[in-house]
């Protein structure tokens, strides 16, 4: 048995062959692990759990039949930070703080999704300080479900011009600082996390103590990837 690790899928109704490799892993994986740990981005939006669009209807449903046999973890990311406790009850999946601490096999684990790790990008921590604000999130959540979708499709658009200007820009990777930072407070566990779209397995030290930090793959196309916990250590392997 083993627990798997996903994040950054960025499902949406423009991506049929994503969300037909996330139904079909979810099939496979079934019963046959230990649980399943999504680590942030699961849509490329959620606009609230009021929304009822079609292509969300299989995706939550192959979840929660997932998640009757298996546990189920979900952390809120960048892009779908308003999943709420009607997700929950869709999907059947247990929502998880960032970061999250997971021990495993006599070891310990830290989750997160990562883009709190990109400390050089202020103007996005800005935000992100400001999507996370409940009094913020109460008044986007009591626009019209239309005028949420039209507000999340301009900020996706913005967003996709600023890739194809900047492309994989060091702002928006982790900063050493924040990972150092994080690691000394929960004592140099393991970090596994998504968000940077950088998958890669990286060491950092500091004096005498030393971490592993492992970055999941994106998934992108009709591909993607995962990260495998078992009894040995982690391995990350390809999907599609």
């Amino acid at each position: 048995m083993s627990h798997h690790f996903i994040s950054d899928l960025h499902l949406s109704e423009d991506c049929p062959a994503l969300c037909q490799l996330f139904v079909e892993s979810l099939q496979q994986w079934q019963g046959q692990i230990d649980s399943l740990f999504i680590l942030g981005d699961l849509f490329e939006y959620w606009v609230g759990d009021d929304d009822r669009s079609a292509f969300l209807q299989p995706l939550l449903a192959a979840m929660k039949q997932f998640s009757q046999h298996t546990p189920l973890y979900v952390m809120r990311g960048n892009r779908d930070f308003l999943l709420g406790d009607g997700f929950t009850h869709r999907s059947g999946a247990q929502l998880l703080a960032d970061p999250y601490l997971f021990n495993a096999y006599g070891r310990p684990y830290l989750l997160s999704h990562g883009d709190a790790l990109c400390t050089a990008d202020t103007a996005y921590q800005q935000f992100r300080a400001m999507s996370r604000n409940p009094a913020w999130q109460a008044a986007m959540l009591a626009r019209p479900l239309a005028e949420r979708h039209a507000i999340a499709a301009q900020a996706r658009m913005q967003s996709e011009a600023a890739k194809q200007q900047q492309g994989l820009s060091a702002i928006t990777d982790v900063t050493d600082s924040a990972v150092l930072e994080l690691l000394t407070q929960h004592d140099w566990p393991t970090l596994i996390h998504g968000h940077t779209h950088r998958p890669a397995t990286h060491t950092h030290q500091q004096g005498s103590h030393q971490a592993e930090r492992w970055v999941i793959r994106d998934w992108h196309g009709a591909q993607g990837g995962y990260l495998r916990l078992d009894a040995s250590g982690l391995t990350a392997l390809p999907l599609g």
